[in-house]
């Protein structure tokens, strides 16, 4: 006669703890880490003194809207002038600055087109700014 089992019982190790543990050494991980104080470098900027404008003939204005309209200097521009026109500023004052402002929903390829023209132009003391808009939904 045989009364061996036949089913054969596979040995259980509980995992309902493991999630307690990992968490309890994460917290003691997290506790006795020591972080080492980076010094960096020790760097002193300069203050301005007093804010005094550039002088107004030294710098050209570009306004780019979220329509694509170019206005330079208070004047509206087509693209395509955009060479010429900065040709000839050039020439007038060779200091000339650009001051490049757009609308965050300029569409890119308006700005590539200016961009494009003043390279053309030699124009290369540009900065460049950004109006943020606070409120998308209003239209020009």
């Amino acid at each position: 006669m045989d009364f061996g089992r036949s089913a054969r019982k596979e040995p259980f190790i509980p995992t309902s703890s493991m999630g307690d543990i990992v968490f309890l050494l994460l917290i003691f991980f997290m506790v006795t880490t020591v972080f080492r104080k980076e010094t960096g470098l020790v760097v002193e900027l300069p203050r301005a003194e007093s804010g005094e404008e550039g002088q107004r003939e030294l710098i050209a204005n570009i306004y780019i809207n979220r329509q694509g309209q170019i206005s330079v200097d208070d004047r509206l521009v087509e693209p395509k002038h955009i060479r010429d026109l900065f040709v000839q500023k050039l020439n007038e004052n060779p200091q000339l600055i650009v001051s490049f402002k757009t609308d965050n929903y300029t569409p890119y390829e308006v700005v590539s087109d200016v961009m494009e023209g003043l390279k053309e132009a030699q124009a290369y003391k540009v900065f460049f700014s950004n109006d943020i808009e606070l409120n998308p939904g209003n239209k020009l």
